[in-house]
């Protein structure tokens, strides 16, 4: 093949539509998880144009690479590898791709996400009691649009739980829920939040 193994990956790498692991990667190209991972690492320097490390700018000249960051990028995101167009565009991405084509979350369901993310695993009851309303029509919505899923029940109540999901974590961008920014330096006067809100936990 034209290129060799490391123009495979980038070939797979800009149809897949959700990120993938070094392993899933390994496995469907033949390859072993360390040469995927070397190349995973090449491609992300070169997209970067090196801008990371600049002592390779000479280098990466020499090799072939272009030493200008590309319109795109390689991020681990949600546990996988996938390719991503670079937040700095997003306006002008956002203009030309997706006018007209997406529907927004509601404020409802945005404060509903807000509540499942940061308390998680949590009953739809659960929400309710912090949010004062009826969720149960946007946590279908929720649930339809791949944001969050039954995470099991409640072994008290039998209620059932919810957690985000790996889509969730990649459209905010982050690894791992750790990543959420905290909330108490923005609610002042609040410091026995959780306190509370675990004395009413349903």
């Amino acid at each position: 093949m034209p290129g060799g193994a490391r123009a495979a990956l980038e070939a797979v790498l800009m149809v897949i539509d959700e990120p993938a692991t070094a392993q899933a990667l390994a496995a469907g190209l033949n390859l072993t998880v360390d040469v995927i991972e070397t190349l995973l690492a090449e491609l992300q320097r070169e997209y970067n144009g090196y801008t990371v490390n600049a002592p390779d700018v000479d280098d990466a000249s020499l090799n072939g690479f272009s030493a200008t960051a590309r319109g795109f990028e390689l991020r681990n995101i949600a546990g996988g590898w996938r390719i991503y167009s670079r937040a700095e565009f997003a306006e002008i991405v956002g203009e030309f791709v997706l006018e007209g084509q997406t529907a927004r979350l509601t404020q409802a369901a945005l404060e509903t996400l807000a509540v499942i993310a940061y308390r998680q695993p949590v009953s739809r009851a659960r929400v309710s009691a912090i949010r004062g309303v009826n969720v149960d029509s946007v946590v279908r919505t929720l649930t339809q649009r791949g944001l969050i899923e039954d995470s099991g029940t409640d072994p008290e109540s039998g209620a059932i739980l919810y957690r985000t999901t790996s889509y969730f974590l990649e459209r905010m961008g982050i690894g791992s829920v750790a990543e959420l920014p905290q909330l108490s330096p923005h609610l002042p006067g609040l410091e026995g939040i959780e306190e509370f809100y675990d004395a009413g936990r349903m």
